[in-house]
């Protein structure tokens, strides 16, 4: 077993592999449990850190400086005018390349068409947007380089634009995703993060792609009606509103989303900040303004105490810690099983496969 542990510990310290989990990145499905003999863990650790590595070293920032030498400024146009005609959009786009990444890695299956399609999945129904704004992206880079950016590139793209032109940070996008050729509706039903679960499922997900308690926080806007007048009027079947929610809060939000009203009627997350990226929205989670209930539990549940309450401290207090933990958490993200090299294709149609 030392055997396996120095060759792990090798290619950790060579490569900077910061935890098993980037090897989960890479090829989640296999599991330690499943192997039994000294020989097979070596063989898992050297097979897998062979993938890893494959797939960091075809990720790259540079991906596209030849064969679509402007596809950084074709993006950026797009999600300029787009964001200029709808504010709002910004975290629309963000949401959607979240959406993807959760479901089957960073693939663009999000973005398909069809019933089985994700975007009918109960996270994405009647609130996931912005589709059409990747349409004109990809007709964009089709008219500038055709064949060459995959959908999911553009969804990376998208959305570090969209928080950069909102006033936060900016990362290095690594770029060389490939499109997915299926959706899977019941997979997203499954992975994505709920507006009704407690904290611990919450994390639970995060952590089965990779990611940790940091990434909860920092990644968790806009919410329609019906995935938060749970908390206005019957919370828990109290026949009460849910204590938690400040008292202008809630009856500015009872007077926007009324009983019986309309379910699919948006709002943003942050109230007080709607167009702006900052750090506004965990001052909110202090005063108990936070807009969905898995929002507040980051502050106010009993399992917070030992695990998020501190960080939504910090970030409320110190926005370039927020935006430097964002931004890693997006790079790490947007690192989610990739297809690379001959895997999966390069749409010509976002929404349908070639």
């Amino acid at each position: 077993m030392s055997n396996v542990n120095n060759l792990y510990k090798w290619y950790k310290y060579k490569f900077e592999l910061t935890s098993f989990h980037d090897i989960q990145l890479c090829y989640p499905r296999i599991y330690m449990e499943k192997l039994s003999s000294l020989y097979q863990r070596y063989v898992f650790f050297a097979t897998i850190l062979t993938l890893c590595l494959d797939v960091r070293s075809q990720l790259t920032t540079d991906f596209y400086s030849k064969s679509c030498p402007k596809v950084a400024q074709i993006v950026r146009k797009e999600v300029q005018n787009a964001i200029k005609f709808e504010t709002r959009m910004a975290a629309s786009l963000l949401r959607l390349h979240f959406h993807d990444c959760f479901v089957n890695g960073c693939d663009g299956s999000v973005l398909l068409d069809g019933n089985d399609g994700e975007k009918f999945a109960l996270a994405n129904l009647n609130s996931a947007r912005g589709f059409e704004v990747v349409d004109s992206i990809k007709t964009a880079l089709e008219n500038q380089c055709s064949g060459v950016v995959s959908c999911a590139d553009i969804l990376a793209i998208a959305a570090r634009d969209s928080v950069l032109l909102s006033g936060g940070p900016s990362w290095k996008v690594a770029l060389g995703r490939r499109d997915g050729l299926v959706a899977n509706q019941t997979l997203a039903n499954l992975s994505l993060p709920s507006p009704f679960e407690g904290l611990d499922a919450i994390i639970n997900k995060f952590l089965a792609v990779g990611l940790n308690i940091t990434d909860v926080v920092s990644l968790s806007g806009q919410a329609k009606c019906g995935t938060f007048n749970n908390r206005l009027f019957d919370f828990n079947q109290t026949g009460v509103a849910d204590p938690t929610v400040d008292s202008v809060l809630l009856s500015d939000l009872q007077s926007f989303c009324p009983l019986n009203g309309d379910a699919n009627k948006i709002t943003s997350l942050d109230r007080n900040s709607t167009d702006l990226f900052d750090n506004h929205y965990f001052n909110n989670l202090l005063n108990n303004k936070g807009l969905l209930g898995s929002d507040q539990i980051l502050y106010s549940s009993t399992e917070a105490v030992s695990t998020t309450k501190s960080i939504v401290e910090s970030y409320s207090s110190n926005s370039k810690l927020f935006f430097d933990d964002f931004a890693n958490s997006m790079l790490k993200m947007g690192n989610i099983s990739p297809l690379t090299g001959s895997l999966g294709e390069v749409r010509r149609n976002c929404r349908l496969v070639n």
